[in-house]
């Protein structure tokens, strides 16, 4: 909440702080289905987009990568301005909001409410130590792709795939019994 120079004596303005931020969205590609069943969106709350070094509630920036088992590209860069560690939860639902679609992120630290927000937003928080290199860790998660995910990245790739429209015909073929 910010407080705005009073409009008349006695009276104030209090206005809702909306997080103000740059981003940029590379794309590539016309046929993002098979990509989304093989990958996954991963961010990295990194300012220098090759190694992990910001919390994420004071984090100025995410790269964001689809990664397969074969390959990964940096998909996304958002910057945000206003970035002080000072306790303010309402920079929060941006951040996160930024991250639909991610199944992680990656970062240094993430307080108890952040982490909450997260998952509520299928959104799995992975801590890592300061200087992570973000190459090293999209090489495990290629390895874990490759080998069969499990935990949360089996999670995200499930909700990444779209829905069997044929799920229930074995069903219906058997017929139904009241």
């Amino acid at each position: 909440m910010s407080t705005s120079p009073p409009t008349a004596p006695g009276l104030s303005c209090v206005t809702t702080a909306t997080p103000r931020r740059r981003r940029l969205r590379l794309v590539a590609g016309t046929d993002g289905t098979e990509r989304a069943m093989e990958s996954v969106r991963i961010a990295f709350a990194s300012t220098d987009r090759a190694t992990v070094n910001q919390h994420f509630g004071a984090a100025e920036a995410f790269a964001i990568f689809e990664v397969g088992a074969q390959a990964s590209q940096l998909v996304e860069v958002c910057e945000f301005i206003d970035t002080a560690q000072d306790g303010n939860e309402n920079k929060l639902p941006g951040k996160i909001a930024t991250l639909a679609g991610c199944g992680a992120v990656y970062c240094l630290a993430v307080g108890a409410s952040a982490v909450k927000q997260l998952l509520a937003a299928g959104v799995q928080p992975v801590r890592v130590e300061e200087g992570a290199c973000i190459e090293a860790l999209i090489a495990d998660i290629q390895a874990e792709l490759a080998s069969g995910a499990t935990g949360w990245l089996a999670k995200a790739l499930k909700s990444r795939a779209p829905a069997d429209s044929a799920r229930f015909d074995e069903m219906e073929a058997e017929g139904w019994q009241e």
